[in-house]
């Protein structure tokens, strides 16, 4: 019988992690990944029958990367700790590792979730990530929204997963910042450089197409304050590019 492994990355997610651990329950074998939580995530971990692995954070591809590397099975499962795999995709995934069809791995879709409510528009209706495939064809690249280099046909899954990724509006922004310190750190390390197009223009094309050409408008409210909060990242990001090249400049 073809066995798979489950991988939740994590930090601090003891808010998440019990849900998380239940939703991969039908995996031969589930990793937790930490990278150091100051929260009780990795005490109520221990209370599963689950591999614990810490590291420090550099990256997302590497912390994934080193996790499937001490995998057991080749069929590997990601799971971030704020998604749920529903049984239909539960039923699906293990159908799919038994008869691949020569896929070396899957695209799965995600239901969003802001602060518990379920987002229809602003650009997640056609949400999807790779998150079942054979080790030994997939690795992850990239430092911030990863993705995946196949050698190899990717498949479907027909059904989506739910994705509670940002609880509330605290959470959005706390993500927000790590990431755009990430994106910038990245951007810097490529010799790029900051103009009035990256602070002005940028942010409003982000905010537009995802209000008006993604249809967030329709999610009312809320999908107003995602496509604010999506051009703020922007912004951001780009800010925090400018004052790493201006401490190289003084320096």
């Amino acid at each position: 019988m073809t066995k798979i492994t489950a991988i939740i990355p994590t930090l601090n997610e003891e808010i998440h992690i019990i849900d998380a651990i239940n939703s991969v329950s039908f995996a031969d074998e589930i990793i937790v990944i930490d990278s150091y939580s100051s929260d009780k995530t990795i005490e109520i971990a221990e209370q599963y029958n689950v591999k614990i692995i810490m590291r420090k954070f550099d990256d997302f591809s590497s912390q994934k990367n080193h996790a499937i590397a001490q995998a057991k099975h080749d069929w590997i499962y990601i799971l971030d700790a704020d998604e749920r795999v529903t049984p239909e995709v539960e039923i699906e995934i293990l159908e799919a590792v038994k008869n691949p069809k020569d896929f070396v791995g899957f695209y799965v879709r995600r239901r969003f979730y802001f602060a518990e409510e379920k987002i229809n528009y602003c650009g997640w209706q056609r949400d999807k990530v790779v998150r079942l495939f054979l080790k030994e064809h997939c690795t992850y690249s990239g430092v911030v929204h990863e993705t995946i280099k196949t050698k190899g046909e990717l498949g479907f899954l027909k059904n989506k997963i739910d994705h509670f990724g940002y609880r509330n509006y605290d959470h959005f922004i706390f993500k927000i910042n790590h990431y755009s310190t990430l994106k910038a750190r990245e951007l810097f390390e490529k010799g790029k450089k900051v103009n009035a197009f990256h602070l002005l223009i940028k942010p409003t094309a982000r905010f537009f197409i995802h209000y008006i050409i993604r249809l967030g408008i329709l999610d009312g409210l809320a999908g107003l304050i995602l496509a604010k909060i999506l051009a703020y990242s922007v912004f951001t990001r780009y800010i925090k590019l400018w004052l790493l090249n201006k401490n190289i400049e003084e320096n």
